[in-house]
C-alpha cells in the first residue's frame, strides 16, 4: 500500500499493476485558495529519482479530466489532481499531483474557515 505524502527514492514498477490510493478527503479540503503550500515532486527513473520543490499560494485546486482514455474510470477518462500556485515572484504554475507528490501546507489563509464540499 502506498502511503500518502511518502517520498520514494525509486520505484521499480515494470510489469506491476499500478493502483494508488486517492488523496485523503480531509487533506483535500485544506487545499483552498490563499493557503501557502510546499510541493515536492519526484520522477522515478531506472536507478535514481529526480526531485524538485516549489512553494506558492494556492490559486486553484481541482480534479480535472484529461483527453486520455482510461478504462473503468469516471466517464472513461483519466482524471488528475491539478494544483495551480502563484510563486513569490508572481509566476503562475500548474502541478499535476500524483503518487510521487508530497504536499505540505505551510499556512492557511487568514480566514481559516474550510469550505464544506
Amino acid at each position: 500500500m502506498i502511503k500518502p505524502n511518502l517520498l520514494l527514492p525509486t520505484l521499480p514498477f515494470a510489469g506491476l499493476p499500478l493502483t494508488f490510493a486517492p488523496m485523503d478527503e480531509s487533506f483535500r479540503k485544506q487545499l483552498i485558495p490563499g493557503a501557502v503550500v510546499t510541493v515536492t515532486q519526484q520522477i522515478a527513473a531506472r536507478d535514481y529519482s529526480w526531485s524538485g520543490e516549489i512553494t506558492g499560494t494556492i490559486v486553484e485546486y481541482a480534479q480535472q479530466e484529461t483527453g486520455s482514455w482510461y478504462a473503468h474510470s469516471k466517464n472513461d477518462r483519466l482524471w488528475l489532481d491539478r494544483l495551480t500556485l502563484r510563486k513569490a515572484d508572481g509566476e503562475i504554475t500548474t502541478l499535476n499531483l500524483d503518487e510521487f507528490s508530497n504536499v505540505r501546507i505551510d499556512s492557511l489563509p487568514k480566514t481559516t474557515a474550510v469550505p464544506q464540499v
